[in-house]
Formats: structure tokens, sequence, C-alpha cells
């Protein structure tokens, strides 16, 4: 995946210098983008996430992406693990979490990623491990770090759609 055709993110718009400030970013983006929506725990369809369980899997994601560039900087091309998001959402029941914990954590895990990528040269960047997903192929640290960006930019927007439908009266 190069370019998202639905929120417009463009991988190679990204570089390893530009990775720590997007990633710090994440946290005050998601709180901003919370209070524009007037029931963070109200799904707006069926199998479409609520606000707040988006903002608790870019937490998870963040999380779990420190771990994987963990591991490829410690063992040769690792296959990463998948994170499980269906059912992590489920077994952490995320639409009952409290939303500042939430923001909290979503920021402190945006800015330890920011501070690992900050700290990678070139050659670090150009480090690969087995991405699962959408099938399992190999990625670089740089890639990883795109792919971080694009899940925070990705589930703004859909959050600001879960904000839009709620404040038009649509489902």
């Amino acid at each position: 995946m190069d370019r998202c055709d639905e929120c417009a993110f463009v991988y190679a718009g990204v570089s390893g210098t530009d990775l720590p400030r997007l990633l710090r970013e994440l946290g005050a983006r998601y709180a901003a983008a919370l209070d524009e929506v007037p029931d963070l725990r109200r799904r707006p369809a069926e199998r479409v996430w609520s606000a707040l369980e988006y903002t608790c899997h870019v937490r998870d994601v963040l999380r779990v992406q420190g771990e994987r560039l963990v591991l490829a900087l410690t063992v040769e091309e690792p296959e990463f693990p998948p994170m499980g998001r269906d059912e992590r959402a489920v077994a952490d029941a995320y639409n009952e979490q409290e939303s500042a914990v939430v923001l909290a954590e979503l920021g402190a895990a945006a800015d330890d990623l920011a501070a690992r990528f900050r700290t990678l040269g070139r050659s670090e960047l150009a480090r690969t491990g087995i991405y699962p997903w959408p099938r399992p192929q190999a990625r670089t640290l740089l890639w990883l770090g795109q792919h971080t960006i694009h899940e925070g930019e990705h589930h703004l927007l859909d959050i600001r759609r879960a904000a839009r439908s709620q404040t038009t009266g649509a489902a």
C-alpha cells in the first residue's frame, strides 16, 4: 500500500525526519477530534466503531508498532504477530473505557514511539520485518512509521464522520 484512496494519505509524503513530529501531534489531534463528537460511545452504523473505539485502537496501534520497532532493531527480519484488532476491541472493552484515560495513554504511546523514531538513522529505517497485513510482506521501519501515521490519519477521518453523523442525525 502506497496510497489510501479513502483518506488520500500518501506514504511517500512522510519522511523519516517527519515521523517524530507527526507522531507527537497525534495526542492533541485526537483530543480535538473527540471534542467534536457529542456521544463518544455511539456507533454510527452497524459494524462501525464508535469514536472512543477508534481512539482505543489507535492507542494500541501505537503501542504495538513500538514493540515491532524494537523487535526489528534486535532481530533480523522478524515476523510481526498480528495485533488482533477486532479481538482486542472486544477483550479490552474499548467502548467501556474512560476517554480521558485513553487520550492520555494515546498521547504517551505517541510520544514514546516518536522518541524511538527520532533516534533512528537511515540504516535503521531501512531494517525490515514481515508485516502481517494485508498479507505477510517485508516492510521497512520507515514504512512501519508511515503506516502508523496513516492509521492515525485514517481513524481521525472515521471520528469526524461519526461526529457529522451525530450532528446531522444520520445513522
